[in-house]
């Protein structure tokens, strides 16, 4: 039998997220196709499927559903981000089908669903959180309710089952202990000119690890979600010392050594600790970082609407939350997990500099301008 503990320490960057609660601004609702499966539902110890005209569908007549149609197609979900690979071949598996992702950022998934619905090609999306209120917005996701909604905080789902965080990252600095000779510890220490030319972070207006990149970079100097200010100052710095790098902090570069130091999720530095042959640490900033969701989206023109939401309630499974863990990524459901699991994160204490936002409708009106501020406060410096 494994030894399985529940560690309150693993969850601690969740508990505090969890006490806050999201007032975002809804935009308009997606267009829902007709009788579409709305809800997934545990009903006398076994899991229903609830359809928007009040009937019901059992799991076997769902599961018959997601078969006939064999196929689910995602945006941004390739198998080396946060353990998804383990994710997929679960889920493949037990319905029958086959699965194909093209791997994009967050703006880019929502910008083809759109262009794309008259002829649509994806089923689902994972975006960064800041991403969900704008898929509404855009009238592009449908509505779907989990079979664990009610464990899920309020701060981290839409009200209408629109969107619904599945995991949590922290952002981190992944480091080239052969590259860099001593360590960064902070976003202070990047500034200095040992780090020139070795520092790297994706690029803010395409995804939500740059903008929690950024919001970290704010919070490290003062700053808070309201006012990114001092986030921006900090880059135009770093870009200004020659220490920021324009190179995608992707596993490719990351291994070819383009790359000193990477300014990504700790999930994905741990991914890149457990499958690239580099020396390599991984530090969580001393001076301030950010915790950032992932939420599960589906397309409101899904070709293959029953995987869509099949998908969409696997992601929630006990299953499926612990291989996030597996991954690197913090589960947004308290789930179980073995200590082999827990050793992967770096050691506790030091996520104590880790923020998570605190007033969302601020978070969600300063990141809509990123993208012209990012441009004005910082590359043209």
């Amino acid at each position: 039998m494994r030894n399985e503990t529940q560690s309150n320490d693993f969850r601690v960057l969740a508990i505090i997220a969890f006490g806050v609660q999201a007032s975002w601004n809804q935009g308009v609702s997606a267009s829902k196709m007709t009788h579409a499966v709305v809800a997934a539902q545990m009903k006398a110890g076994k899991e229903i499927y609830l359809m928007d005209n009040g009937t019901e569908l059992t799991e076997s007549q769902m599961m018959q559903r997601v078969k006939t149609e064999g196929k689910i197609v995602s945006y941004g979900m390739p198998d080396n981000w946060a353990n998804l690979g383990t994710i997929w071949k679960g889920f493949t598996e037990k319905y029958g089908v086959k699965h194909e992702d093209t791997d994009m950022g967050s703006q880019e998934e929502l910008s083809k669903f759109k262009a794309e619905k008259n002829a649509p090609v994806a089923d689902v999306g994972d975006v960064g959180i800041a991403f969900g209120p704008m898929a509404v917005s855009m009238g592009v996701v449908a509505p779907f309710k989990n079979s664990h909604w009610s464990e899920i905080p309020d701060w981290a789902k839409d009200p209408n089952g629109y969107w619904c965080a599945e995991y949590l990252g922290t952002v981190a600095f992944a480091v080239r202990t052969d590259l860099v000779k001593n360590v960064p510890t902070s976003f202070a220490d990047l500034l200095k000119p040992e780090y020139k030319n070795k520092v790297s972070m994706d690029d803010p207006r395409q995804g939500a690890q740059g903008q929690f990149g950024l919001l970290a970079a704010t919070y490290a100097n003062g700053g808070t979600e309201k006012d990114l200010t001092p986030g921006y100052t900090y880059f135009a710095k770093l870009k200004a010392s020659g220490n920021l790098l324009p190179v995608e902090t992707n596993a490719a570069n990351f291994q070819k050594g383009e790359i000193g130091v990477a300014i990504i999720w700790d999930f994905r530095a741990i991914n890149f600790k457990e499958s690239l042959n580099v020396p390599m640490k991984i530090v969580i900033p001393s001076d301030g970082t950010a915790v950032g969701p992932y939420v599960a989206v589906i397309n409101a023109y899904a070709p293959h609407p029953n995987a869509a939401r099949a998908l969409n309630n696997y992601l929630f499974s006990d299953e499926a939350q612990a291989a996030y863990a597996a991954g690197g990524a913090r589960p947004i459901r308290n789930v179980k997990l073995p200590a082999e699991v827990l050793a992967k994160f770096p050691p506790m204490d030091s996520y104590k500099s880790a923020k998570a936002i605190t007033d969302w409708t601020a978070w969600q009106e300063s990141s809509k301008n990123i993208s012209d501020n990012w441009a004005s406060l910082v590359l043209s410096k």
